[in-house]
């Protein structure tokens, strides 16, 4: 059977779901990432002479659609955020970042280090791995698309604290790569990664986001199509945003994650109240679902293919405190005393493509024991997530906005 025509037919059915699921699905306690890694678990089990997309076999191949997967989400998620920027309505956000997300990687890595036995690289790469929360795969508890209302407390601090948390991990990965690669004693990478793993990228990431953010967003809005060519393009601009904003960062040595959510949230504040804001987000939110829906189909067939043939009864209970236990717990510590809703933000800590994407990045840079063992526990990680959070996601989140209603003056 020709491998070619197999993968067009696959491929063809995943975009098809990218259009049909989300209406199939509303309303309704599964989401379309469950779906989606059940297809490709069936699809890869079948004797179809498919390669076995083992994701460190194809380490390099991973990393990059990986890539692509969080960078155009992470657009998708800036443009959808009507909330203006700022340090009390932000608050939210600012301490999922500052306490949360360092309690997390502090906790997962010595999880890792203590009841996995890995060496300290292994397990620093662990926590900076499981750290970041995924911006696209639980769009029950995503604000709404711009304009469209759907901005309560919850929904806005997951999705902001997706949208950044993502380029944020990548001073703790660069912090595992310099312990694998230079050694664990500080003094052999200590300066180096304050002064550029810390500090210079993050500042490049998000000064080069704001101003690449600013100008495209001054030329969509000053410049409206006026052609049928231009409006049948319609919101391509976001696209050519999330390209431009990451590649530039990237040149410049910043991180481009953090740069292409910035840039999205300067978009979306230009002319807040134009409707092209709306074309800009679908048009991102379609090339989201296309690569989302191709990434869950490999990921379901490399589970399905032994992905998680080196889980550990010992990783196993690791990966369920993770979800279950860690992100719950360092999330009330991080919202303590704020916001009223701090339980429901600190049990949807999803975690997702980021994650895959910072693994196959550590791996590809460096050396690290036990590779085969740290991508079952990842991947058992994100299979849990995806299920339990998939399913729990639309009941919780319709409970509490019936809850938020009965509590609101007037109502």
């Amino acid at each position: 059977m020709a491998l070619y025509e197999v993968g067009l037919v696959i491929g063809g059915i995943a975009v098809l779901g990218a259009v049909v699921l989300p209406r199939l699905l509303d309303r309704r306690p599964i989401s379309f990432p469950i779906v989606y890694v059940l297809f490709g678990a069936v699809v890869f089990s079948l004797p179809l002479g498919l390669p076995t997309p083992n994701p460190l076999e194809y380490g390099s191949i991973t990393e990059r659609l990986t890539e692509l997967g969080v960078i155009v989400a992470l657009m998708g998620a800036g443009l959808k955020i009507d909330r203006v920027l700022g340090l009390r309505r932000w608050q939210s956000t600012w301490r999922l970042l500052a306490i949360t997300m360092p309690l997390t990687i502090a906790t997962a890595a010595i999880l890792g280090w203590w009841a996995l036995g890995l060496a300290v690289p292994a397990a620093v790469l662990v926590g900076a791995v499981v750290a970041p929360t995924d911006p696209v795969l639980a769009a029950d508890v995503q604000v709404d698309p711009p304009q469209k209302g759907q901005s309560d407390e919850i929904r806005f601090a997951l999705t902001s604290e997706a949208g950044l948390n993502d380029g944020l991990a990548f001073p703790f990965t660069y912090l595992a790569i310099s312990m694998a690669t230079l050694g664990v004693a500080p003094e052999n990478w200590i300066v180096q990664w304050i002064a550029v793993d810390v500090f210079y990228k993050i500042v490049v990431g998000t000064v080069v986001g704001w101003v690449m953010g600013r100008l495209l967003a001054r030329f969509v809005f000053n410049y409206p199509a006026s052609t049928r060519l231009a409006e049948s393009m319609g919101g391509a601009e976001a696209l050519a945003a999330t390209l431009i904003a990451y590649g530039v960062t990237e040149l410049l040595g910043g991180y481009g994650f953090i740069a292409v959510f910035v840039a999205a949230v300067a978009i979306r504040g230009y002319e807040r109240e134009h409707e092209y804001h709306d074309h800009l987000h679908n048009f991102s939110e379609v090339v989201e679902r296309i690569v989302t829906a191709i990434v869950l189909v490999l990921f379901g067939g490399a589970v399905a293919t032994g992905l998680l043939a080196a889980l550990t009864w010992q990783a196993a209970l690791v990966g369920l405190a993770l979800v279950f236990v860690v992100r719950p717990v360092t999330g009330l510590i991080g919202l303590f005393g704020y916001p009223p809703e701090r339980n429901a933000i600190a049990f949807f800590g999803i975690r997702g493509i980021g994650s895959f994407y910072y693994l196959a990045y550590g791996l590809n840079q460096a050396t690290f024991s036990g590779a085969d063992e740290i991508w079952a526990l990842v991947g058992f990680v994100v299979l849990v997530s995806v299920v339990v959070h998939g399913i729990t996601a639309h009941p919780v989140m319709r409970d509490l906005e019936r809850e938020l209603s009965s509590e609101t003056p007037g109502e």
